[in-house]
């Protein structure tokens, strides 16, 4: 009976493997596809849908303007346990990332049973959520997505206008956003996550250098004068550095959307491990050079760029981080985008002109947000504790046990629990533990600090703040009092 049961469950998958495939060839290649070469410049650099493209995604989305926070956070945290909160959150993240892949299997083998196809429709997590446990969790998981990446796509901006302005500060940092807000909004053109090939390639790179330049720069500058490294100080900034890693390892809105991309998503189950771990090699050794080097002045620079000196090399991370922030606010924003259009009916429409036009109502309230709240690194930490706690730790662990609650959906699944944890009752254990330790430290103690940290910031600085962390100017030369004759 065994053999039968393991065959039939191969079968299926089998199945599903092949019907996503087609789905999205279908969708992505053009109706003369068979004049195209399959080695063709288009399909090298546009259509991207294997397992590595996947790793590219997945790790090009996870580090991008947190590398410039996390000696901020260290200074907040102290060197110890920011090391080690990168690793806990590093592997707690890819374990939330692995629940959602499982989830969206689940779905996906559900829906084809039932003949439903896919063609032209990309599935999201809210998606997932209502096949697999009804409205009220589409509802939630919508409301968290939609806000988490909302935000997610203004600290971009905020990151551009703070990044540029330490190559070019006679524009303020205001400017500088209205500027690259423009620039963003060209995202709208780029139709999915399958389009996202060469861009996740570069992205990636380019935070490499970025993060071997911190690292390098730091050692060979070395420790600043009267260098000091008193954190953890306070309880209020220790838990609003914890939160911006948990924030940094949270980059699992746009899972659903990169594993729907992806020609076989069932390859996806470690590939967000595998990118994590290549993470770790950008965010420990920068995050530990920078602070090495000036200690608890990070406590009141919270872009690394500002301490270091001005150089080429400098000036060549700045502009490639520009860059990958550039393609990270159309990883934040695609799925928005995708929402968007499913709720005005433009989501099947194949002309790229007309559904770039649908999208621009939603850059702008991006925008508008990112000139009222401009604070880099307090940021970075509210949304963490107020969204992606829920987001991308809470709701996926919930939502798998409740999908797996009885014995029935259990004996069915289409993925069973891991090699490593071969248990269904050890899996209920890790995700009951990760929704009790997430809600009480991320949600509670997290949303406490970098809420407080957050307000401190408002009243020091105010909201549409012209320049935010930026040099005063440097006092006017008086006038020579006047000649007597």
């Amino acid at each position: 009976m065994l053999p039968q049961k393991q065959a039939e469950e191969a079968i299926v998958s089998a199945n599903l493997s092949e019907t996503i495939e087609n789905d999205l060839r279908e969708q992505d290649e053009p109706e003369n596809h068979e004049d195209h070469s399959m080695f063709s410049i288009q399909n090298i650099l546009w259509h991207g849908g294997s397992a590595y493209d996947a790793w590219f995604s997945c790790a090009s989305n996870q580090v991008a303007q947190v590398l410039l926070t996390l000696p901020y956070s260290f200074s907040q945290l102290g060197m110890l346990s920011g090391v080690l909160f990168q690793v806990f959150y590093g592997i707690m993240g890819s374990w939330t990332a692995y629940l959602i892949s499982v989830l969206y299997i689940e779905y996906r083998a559900r829906k084809e049973k039932e003949n439903v196809g896919f063609k032209n429709h990309v599935i999201q997590w809210f998606e997932v959520l209502d096949g697999l446990l009804g409205p009220y969790w589409k509802a939630a998981g919508l409301a968290f997505n939609c806000t988490f990446l909302l935000f997610g796509s203004v600290i971009q901006l905020i990151a551009c206008a703070s990044n540029i302005y330490y190559i070019n500060d006679r524009l303020d940092k205001r400017t500088w956003t209205y500027i690259f807000g423009a620039c963003c909004a060209t995202t709208v053109f780029i139709p999915s996550f399958h389009n996202y090939r060469i861009w996740s390639f570069l992205g990636l790179g380019m935070t490499t250098y970025t993060a071997w330049y911190l690292t390098v720069a730091a050692l060979v500058n070395g420790q600043v004068e009267g260098v000091t490294h008193s954190g953890p100080k306070k309880l209020v900034l220790y838990f609003t550095g914890a939160t911006n890693i948990l924030y940094t390892f949270g980059g699992h809105a746009v899972t659903v959307e990169i594993m729907h991309a992806m020609w076989k998503p069932q390859k996806f189950k470690y590939i967000y491990l595998a990118a994590t771990l290549y993470v770790f090699t950008l965010t420990i050794p920068s995050a530990t050079a920078v602070y090495w080097a000036f200690g608890d002045q990070l406590l009141n620079h919270s872009n690394a760029f500002s301490l270091l000196p001005k150089n080429g090399f400098r000036d060549a991370a700045v502009i490639l981080m520009l860059i990958h922030q550039f393609i990270t606010f159309g990883f934040a924003c695609t799925p928005l985008y995708f929402v968007w259009e499913k709720v005005i009916g433009m989501h099947d429409t194949k002309s790229i002109c007309l559904r770039a036009l649908a999208r621009l109502p939603v850059v702008i309230p991006i925008w508008f947000l990112a000139i009222i709240f401009p604070f880099f690194g307090p940021i970075n930490s509210a949304v963490g504790a107020l969204l992606v706690s829920f987001t991308v730790y809470i709701i996926p662990s919930m939502a798998h046990m409740l999908t797996y609650r009885k014995a029935s959906a259990r004996q069915n699944a289409v993925e069973k629990p891991p090699f490593f944890l071969p248990s269904w009752a050890a899996m209920y254990v890790v995700n009951a533990f990760i929704v009790v330790w997430v809600f009480v430290v991320g949600f509670g103690f997290g949303g406490w600090a970098s809420v407080t940290n957050f307000v401190r910031q408002v009243d020091t600085f105010g909201l549409f703040a012209k320049c935010y962390q930026c040099k005063p100017p440097p006092p006017a030369m008086a006038a020579p009092p006047p000649k007597h004759h």
